[in-house]
Order: structure tokens, then sequence, then C-alpha cells
């Protein structure tokens, strides 16, 4: 429950208040003045943040054009107009869509089964203390691996098509989820376990109802950043081998010394995953409703 949730909340409760008594406003005046502060809050922030890019851009374009040289270090004009031909003309691999699209997709491929198998096996492995024991050095070990050694190494294996950059996004996205729902399964309260195998739950039960909702804001917050692996585990793969793609866009620029096309790729690879996270954020907000707010969320903006 969200804190504008939670004084919303106490206000319809006081709306059923015995009949003759008279009903008090001053939580809708404190959620009103909230909402005010938060509403001017996040003007100033967006304000902030145009003027900061604003600022970058405004002085790369200016010692581009006077002191650094746009062939090496290229210029915001430069990379609008690389950008604005992608999306107009289309790219020598065809439309720019089309290549999105298939980075897309081996990074939602590698992001859903990367962290389905993150997320069953950290739990798996936090709550059988044994099985962890034996197995850590083995996956400490794979985790060490460099991925651009495995890219290049599932080529082999899959080819230059969507499988061999599934893996790599796969790979990357793992990790940090296996990690986060193993540590989530290792601090529920044990207290919790306790008490619920004392009222007969099963070991099923108990997972289901207690280890899996401790480890969830765990598990949530290694997802915001697996997107952001899983999209490079596909631009990876792609600039070690592909037929299409934004990596294999940008691994072209480069070889062509196209440095306005390397900050192209670069930015619509930023713009996919800064949407991938409002996406995500919207799913954590609305999966960890049941849990309360914390205490000086609300106050401390008053």
């Amino acid at each position: 429950m969200s804190p504008e949730q939670a004084v919303a909340q106490r206000v319809r409760s006081r709306t059923v208040r015995a009949a003759g008594q008279d009903f008090d406003t001053s939580d809708e005046v404190d959620l009103a003045r909230w909402r005010m502060r938060r509403r001017r809050r996040s003007a100033v922030v967006w304000t902030l943040r145009v003027l900061v890019l604003v600022a970058v851009f405004g002085l790369w374009q200016l010692a581009a054009s006077y002191w650094l040289d746009p062939f090496y270090y290229s210029k915001p004009s430069l990379i609008w107009d690389r950008l604005y031909g992608w999306f107009t003309v289309g790219t020598y691999k065809g439309s720019i869509w089309a290549n999105v699209s298939v980075t897309l997709q081996e990074a939602v491929l590698g992001f859903v089964f990367g962290s389905f198998a993150g997320i069953v096996l950290g739990i798996l492995f936090g709550r059988a203390r044994l099985l962890a024991e034996v197995l850590a050095p083995f996956v400490q070990a794979l985790n060490a691996v460099p991925r651009i050694v495995l890219a290049s190494l599932f080529i082999i294996w899959f080819g230059l098509g969507m499988e061999s950059k599934v893996a790599t996004a796969l790979v990357l996205v793992f990790f940090p989820v296996f990690f986060n729902a193993f540590q989530g399964a290792r601090e529920v309260d044990r207290n919790l376990i306790d008490n619920a195998r004392v009222l007969g739950a099963g070991r099923w039960q108990v997972l289901r109802s207690i280890v899996v909702p401790s480890a969830t804001s765990w598990i949530l917050a290694s997802l915001h950043t697996a997107f952001g692996f899983a999209l490079i585990g596909a631009i990876v793969g792609e600039y070690a081998g592909a037929d299409k793609g934004v990596g294999l866009l940008i691994s072209t620029a480069q070889g062509t010394f196209d440095a306005a096309g390397i900050y192209a790729g670069m930015i619509l690879s930023t713009v996919l995953a800064l949407l991938a996270e409002v996406i995500l954020g919207f799913a954590e907000r609305r999966l960890l409703r049941w849990r309360p707010p914390a205490p000086s969320t609300f106050t401390a903006g008053i």
C-alpha cells in the first residue's frame, strides 16, 4: 500500500462514523498537501534533469565544433542525423524497427528464462544448505567466466541466429537474480517458519506462503538491473556475430569509424532499458501492494 492509499483509506474509514459525529478533515488536508508537494518536487526534478541534458549536449556540441575532432568524438547534431536517417530511411540491414525488434526479442527471452532459472535455483539453494555448500564453488567459477567468451562459444554452438543471443542474455540475467533469490531465501525469519511448522504447515506450504513472499523484495530488486543485463547480453551476442540487431549496427559503425552510429546505437539501447525499467517499476508496485508503507514516507513530506 502506497502512502497515498494509506491516507485515503483512513479518510474513507472516517466517512462511516456513527451519525451525529463531526467529520475530521485533517487527513484530507494532509493528503492534498502531500500531493501538492509531490507534484512540485516532481516538476523540479524533471526540470533539473532536462537542464542537465541540455548542458551536457550543448557543451559537447560546442566542444566538437571548436576543439574536439568530430571524426573521433562525433557531436549531438551528427548523432541526431544518424538516428533520423535510421528511422526515416532505414539501415543497411533494413528497417530500424526490425533490428530493434530482434534485439528486444532476444533480450526479453533471455530475461524471462534467466530470471525463472535464477529464482527457482536461488530459492532452492537458499533452503537446501547442503546443496548450496557443495555446489557454491562451481557457481562462483561459472560466474567468473568472461561473458564475451561465452558469447563466442554460444555462436559456435547455436550459430548466428537468435538462439546464441538468448543464451548470452540468459547467462547475464541468471547470476544477479540467482544471488538475490538465494540471499532472500536465507534471510527469512526463522521464527515464522518454526511457528508455521508447529501449526502443521508442510515444506511446500512454508515455501509458498513464507519463503517466496519474503524473498520477493530481493528478487524484484534484482529484476530492475536484470533486464539491462539481458539487453547487454543480446547486444554483445550481436556484436560478436549476427545478421540483424542493434549490436550489429554498432559493430558495423565501429568497423567503418562511424562514431555517430556507435552513439546512436548506444542511445537506442539506453532508451529500451529505461522503458523496461518503467514497466518493471510499475509491476513491482503492483506486486508489493501488500507491503505496508514506511512510517516516515508520508509524514516526512508534510
